[in-house]
């Protein structure tokens, strides 16, 4: 595969950990865009490009981390998700979110990301699991599963109860979504995209934010939908078919980060 189409069928998912790494999209799209600009200015690092995601997210990597203090603070025009996020950020050492996100969310085994933060596999194994340790240390709160597929629900309900959360509600449609929320207030929302009567899992969302700002986990088929970068994209995105530790982190993330939590 020529190495213009290699990059440009991993630059989605570059995207997703950068945007899930710094807390926000502009931040996480500005590190990816200076990554790609080092490449072309540099026909060393470019040639490594063309061994795969490994050397992309390890050059990533290396200038992230020599940037690292820059996407602190507030970015205009973001959202109270994303501010809260960066306010958060602190609280986690860089290091151990990087090794959660690359070995659940991104799916590489701990010696792949061991070579992109140039670390040992059980380096990044003690890193992500002091991770976990921290983010599980937030609240429990209730889940709305947006989700037409019966087993995928039930699946999801499995892994939220096993977290120690709660379940205010399944939706199979845009319509089922909002008879849940007229009910209850959740604080996380996990949503397909695609629903049974073709409804849309965007919209479903869309009803619930509009009643105030909270974590949203899309997990989906069809990832390509959603990171164009023709409009704002989720923070936390699981690819189906998901392992049941991709959808842990996320979750655990998604709480670590939100910005609000269920009201009385």
């Amino acid at each position: 595969m020529p190495l213009g189409d290699q990059i440009t069928t991993n630059l989605p998912y570059l995207r997703r950990y950068a945007r899930a790494l710094c807390g926000s999209q502009s931040s996480g799209d500005a590190f990816v865009r200076a990554t790609l600009e080092a490449a072309l200015a540099d026909s060393d690092l470019r040639a490594s490009l063309a061994d795969g995601r490994v050397p992309l997210y390890r050059a990533f990597t290396r200038l992230w981390e020599s940037a690292n203090l820059e996407v602190a603070g507030d970015v205009p025009g973001q959202g109270l998700h994303e501010a809260a996020a960066q306010e958060r950020l602190g609280q986690i050492t860089p290091p151990s979110r990087q090794a959660l996100l690359l070995t659940t969310v991104e799916d590489f085994t701990f010696e792949e990301a061991g070579e992109i933060m140039e670390l040992s596999p059980d380096e990044v194994a003690e890193l992500a699991a002091e991770a976990v340790r921290e983010i599980e240390r937030e609240a429990t709160t209730s889940v709305l599963i947006i989700e037409d597929e019966p087993l995928i629900s039930m699946q999801l309900e499995d892994i939220v109860r096993s977290l120690g959360h709660d379940i205010c509600g399944t939706a199979a449609t845009r319509t089922q979504a909002q008879e849940v929320i007229a009910e209850h207030r959740p604080g996380l929302v996990l949503a397909d995209i695609q629903l049974a009567d073709g409804s849309s899992g965007l919209d479903a969302v869309d009803d619930i934010l509009a009643l105030g700002d909270l974590p949203v986990i899309f997990i989906t088929a069809f990832p390509e939908r959603l990171l164009t970068g023709d409009r704002p994209e989720p923070t936390y995105l699981v690819t189906k078919p998901f392992q049941e530790s991709s959808v842990r982190a996320a979750i655990s993330q998604a709480l670590f980060f939100g910005s609000s939590r269920p009201v009385a």
